[in-house]
């Protein structure tokens, strides 16, 4: 093992959120290159962006208003996730357009003459979000459609007289209308049987057809058209995995979307009037943000690989080549170190194929130490992109694994299905599989075998260390939740209804949450923990770690707290970060031995006043 900071891997930048301004001459996008996310601004032929947002609090996303170079941007405090729209003004003035920072406010883009915008809130009711429209010019605005209900708003039809809205029944399952503005009516044009969503829609040129992501009546998200006013549905193209990202031109002639083969992406470009398919070649990694170029010559896009950190990239719609835009990420010293994984399958306790990627490092001469890191939804995927810590850990000589247990996505409707309430320790099972199959495929030191997981994710590391003590020498939980008891009596009220279709509802399955819950158990607990949360978490409310790490301390047993006070359910400060994945390191270090002698607890340094005592 050899002495490495962490550094240069914590301070690879990233960029997200390309939008072309209407001449196509300037690209706006959203990059952390000041530590905080900001909107940043690359002129054609230039080679350094200039920054055009001066905020305190992360810019969470950016939109161009329609045929003006203005630019509506979100904004949050401290993590809260109660986003805030603002106008950024071509000249630089910031206006604050919704001003309710109790609330959480979705932008569903400006109207064809630029002169609104319409978003939806749970400004009215905490449980429910509605659909507002809003004046650039007088910034009066005033509910379109409200009810009890997740209403959002997806697009604005080509003649700006009707909106095409959706209603979120759960977070496999939703319903697309056109909303007429002239009346208020709603004509839904989905209707199913089922669970199916519908995703990543948009208007065809006359506006009596929508494109659409759905796996309506499918395992897959495939490509179909539907006739509005008839709900006419017909498949366009189908796979065997998920399609994603689907975005189209002005002109209305050229759709763009990926295949997510097996947490890979596949960039797929689609000409309408000619029927006719071909991709691009990208390395190992995920395409996203998909944004055509107003004279439809080119398709900027964002890609992430575990060896090309997140950049704007732009595809010649000509030549079908490739060029990279931006470097934010560029680090010279990292650029031979950063390694990609092997995608891996193995059979879990029923036979089921479980994915996998494995990360090895690259030069060894015993056997690794592990950590299993588990990703969060559970309705998400682990996937392959640049983690400054997968990374370094490699780079320090451990083996790291991300398992896409049952109830990911990206493998089927079924698949995702598989962990549903009263089967969720079906889940904790395959990763439990997956250690035994890593002691004999992997090369693995079954005495050095950590679990790191966030969000939902925690809940799996906690479950792990409580259900299955055995197995672990370090755990790291991240904004997990101890209790599904406690979760669902305290997450955001709008977000409860959408978890109980995933987990249950404490009035039908209490009694299976009190069963398996980490905090009904922490006394089986025999693993160093490490805890991370943010205070202004509206998902996992904070509650959920102090409860497990006090119940931890009053028993004496070795765990450590890190909490933020400007941070939510993910941790998007430099700042905070460097704290963070310092704290990671080091423990595992400690944990496992690696740097030196002491016993397996994790023993507070000087360097961290941060942590609880």
């Amino acid at each position: 093992m050899f002495k490495e900071s962490i550094d240069p891997y914590l301070h690879v930048r990233y960029a997200k959120n390309p939008v072309y301004t209407p001449d196509g001459q300037k690209l706006s996008f959203i990059a952390d290159y000041t530590g905080i996310p900001q909107v940043w601004e690359l002129n054609r032929g230039e080679e350094w962006p200039a920054q055009i947002s001066f905020t305190k609090e992360r810019i969470t996303f950016v939109g161009l208003v329609k045929g003006t170079s203005d630019r509506i941007i979100g904004m949050d405090v401290g993590g809260n996730e109660n986003q805030q729209l603002f106008l950024l003004k071509e000249d630089g003035k910031l206006i604050g357009l919704t001003k309710s920072p109790n609330h959480v406010h979705r932008y569903g883009g400006s109207s064809p003459d630029g002169k609104w915008i319409v978003w939806s809130s749970n400004r009215r009711n905490l449980a429910f979000f509605d659909i507002y429209i809003q004046s650039l010019e007088t910034l009066e605005f005033h509910p379109l459609l409200t009810g009890d209900g997740l209403f959002t708003a997806v697009e604005w039809s080509p003649d700006g007289k009707s909106l095409l809205v959706q209603k979120t029944n759960s977070p496999l399952d939703n319903d697309l209308g056109v909303l007429d503005l002239a009346t208020g009516s709603v004509d839904w044009i989905t209707e199913h049987k089922g669970e199916a969503s519908f995703r990543e829609v948009h208007f065809n040129q006359d506006g009596d057809h929508i494109y659409v992501l759905t796996n309506k009546d499918s395992e897959f998200f495939g490509l179909a058209l539907i006739h509005i006013k008839t709900k006419h549905f017909v498949w366009l193209e189908q796979g065997n995995w998920d399609f994603e990202e689907l975005e189209m031109n002005n002109d209305k002639n050229l759709l763009a979307f990926c295949v997510n083969e097996g947490g890979v992406s596949r960039g797929v470009l689609l000409d309408i009037n000619r029927s006719y398919l071909y991709s691009w070649k990208t390395p190992t990694g995920i395409i996203k943000d998909l944004k055509f170029s107003p004279d439809s010559k080119k398709l900027a896009y964002v890609f992430n690989g575990p060896a090309y950190p997140s950049d704007i990239w732009e595809l010649d719609l000509e030549s079908i080549q490739p060029e990279r835009l931006t470097y934010v990420s560029r680090s010279p010293i990292l650029q031979d170190k950063l390694v990609e994984p092997e995608l891996i399958s193995y059979r879990s306790f029923d036979n089921l194929e479980i994915p996998a990627f494995f990360y090895k490092p690259k030069i060894t001469t015993e056997k690794f130490p592990l950590v299993i890191v588990i990703h969060g939804g559970p309705e998400s995927q682990s996937r392959a992109v640049y983690n400054p810590v997968v990374q370094y850990l490699i780079g320090k000589g451990y083996a790291v694994c991300t398992p896409n247990i049952r109830g990911s996505t990206g493998y089927g409707k079924t698949f995702t299905k598989l962990d549903d309430v009263r089967k969720r320790m079906d889940a904790l099972k395959d990763i439990v599989f997956l250690v035994e199959w890593l002691k004999v495929n992997g090369n693995i030191d079954s005495n050095r075998i950590g679990i790191m997981g966030g969000s939902y994710g925690g809940f799996m590391v906690l479950a792990a260390i409580s259900h299955y003590p055995q197995l672990w020498s370090a755990a790291i939980d991240i904004v997990g939740m101890s209790s599904l008891r406690t979760f669902l009596e305290t997450t955001h009220p709008w977000r409860k209804k959408l978890r109980e279709a995933e987990y249950g509802t404490i009035e039908r399955d209490g009694d299976f949450f009190d069963k398996i819950d980490p905090l009904n158990h922490a006394n089986r607990i025999t693993t160093p923990l490490l805890v991370i949360h943010g205070e202004g978490d509206p998902r996992v409310h904070i509650k959920e770690s102090e409860q497990i790490v006090n119940k931890l301390k009053g028993k004496q047993h070795p765990v450590d707290f890190i909490r933020f006070d400007d941070e939510g359910h993910t941790i998007s400060k430099l700042k905070n970060k460097e704290i963070a994945y310092k704290a990671i390191v080091e423990f595992l270090e400690q944990c496992f031995g690696i740097e030196d002698k002491r016993s397996r607890g994790f023993k507070r340094s000087r360097e961290y006043p941060f942590f609880f005592d």
